[in-house]
């Protein structure tokens, strides 16, 4: 047993760290675990972070976003609205070939529009107004005929193999 103990002040020191002895700074400072510095812990569940991420980032940081499966192909064509090229070109020939010419809006100048592709309405529109829209032709795709089944289930007909005369010839 000591005999004489050192003052509480020289012995709670906590060696080069100035913890005073409790370890990581972090674990003693009574304000409970933050999830690291920086953006570390900025899960669903940050609370107390969750508002620093939603002023940086928007809605958009927490969740799934884009496609979710390698053989969707995104689609990729240039769309323009049928009042943009109202406002944008004047009533003439268009090569507009690698848009999709979309209905919204209105037109009222004659418009020959070559386009990549066109919705119903917006053709239905530039036609009204005396245009056309001119759309390159698509090869049709050849279906295979459709193989008949039978409509009741466990409806299976045997089918009979043809009987073969049987002819014994002797051959000596």
């Amino acid at each position: 047993m000591k005999t004489k103990k050192r003052a509480k002040s020289s012995r709670m020191h906590g060696r080069n760290m100035g913890t005073h002895g409790g370890g990581a700074r972090k674990k003693r400072k009574g304000h409970g675990h933050r999830g690291g510095t920086g953006m570390s812990g900025t899960g669903k569940r940050a609370d107390h972070k969750k508002t620093l991420v939603l002023k940086l980032y928007g809605n958009s940081y927490f969740g799934k976003q884009g496609i979710t499966s390698r053989g969707t192909k995104r689609d990729k064509r240039l769309r323009m609205n049928v009042g943009d090229i109202q406002n944008k070109y004047k009533p003439g020939e268009l090569d507009l070939s690698k848009y999709k010419i979309l209905g919204q809006g209105t037109i009222k100048g004659k418009f020959i529009i070559n386009a990549g592709d066109a919705s119903k309405t917006a053709i239905e529109k530039v036609k009204a107004a005396g245009g056309e829209i001119l759309l390159p032709v698509k090869n049709e795709k050849v279906s295979k005929k459709p193989v008949e089944k039978n409509s009741k289930k466990g409806n299976f007909q045997k089918k009979e193999k043809p009987k073969k005369d049987k002819e014994v010839s002797k051959n000596k």
